[in-house]
């Protein structure tokens, strides 16, 4: 009876985290069409949407789909990423945003044929990064790690050694909206599918000093 119990108990862990990784999240500009099954949200990107502010192409953009959950404190986003990209700056990955003006999206970018793995960082003004990829790579997994005042973007292409593609700016002590984000600037759209997307809370480093300190 006791194991029967602590299974019972496993499983509804199992599906409340679940719940609260994809079920429970909230859009911000919700796509014509999406579905979530397994922990896995695939969706059809808007056409014509993008994240951008001001810097060198002149116009600020803010309409692309966005599935987020929200987060204080310090915490590590991790999710896999595929897509059938086709148009040029078709695009996918993980966003934290804080507001309009304040956001990093990381992830793949398809650029001019070749698949980029791509950072955009904003506040007030967007810039962006990219790193050529030699090959196609089938799936991606990104990860960023909110440490303080700073946030660590990683990928991999098999969920076990990460490189580091960027380490930015973002304000701490403020809360974070930090999910899926897909865009399609310049194309007709693109399916985007998102799986085993994952927020681990990490204790707060300046507590953990105090508490050092005060034994």
């Amino acid at each position: 009876m006791k194991r029967l119990i602590l299974s019972l108990c496993t499983v509804f862990i199992a599906q409340k985290s679940i719940a609260q990784t994809l079920e429970k999240m909230s859009w911000f500009n919700e796509p014509e069409k999406w579905e979530i099954s397994n922990n896995r949200l695939s969706m059809a990107v808007t056409p014509q949407s993008d994240y951008w502010r001001i810097s060198h192409y002149g116009f600020t953009v803010d309409d692309a789909p966005f599935y987020y959950t929200t987060y204080g404190g310090e915490f590590e986003a991790k999710v896999k990423i595929s897509g059938n990209y086709k148009a040029r700056f078709d695009q996918m990955g993980l966003m934290l945003r804080t507001d309009k003006e304040n956001y990093i999206k990381a992830g793949i970018e398809f650029v001019d044929g070749k698949y980029n793995l791509s950072t955009v960082v904003t506040h007030g003004t967007s810039d962006w990064s990219v790193i050529a990829l030699d090959k196609t790579p089938s799936e991606v997994w990104i990860k960023a790690v909110r440490r303080l005042d700073a946030v660590e973007v990683f990928y991999s292409f098999d969920d076990k050694n990460y490189t580091m593609m960027r380490n930015a700016y973002l304000q701490d002590n403020t809360p974070v909206m930090v999910g899926l984000m897909a865009a399609c600037p310049d194309g007709q759209g693109f399916t985007a599918v998102f799986e085993n997307f994952k927020v681990k809370h990490l204790p707060d480093q300046r507590r953990l000093k105090w508490l050092e300190n005060n034994k």
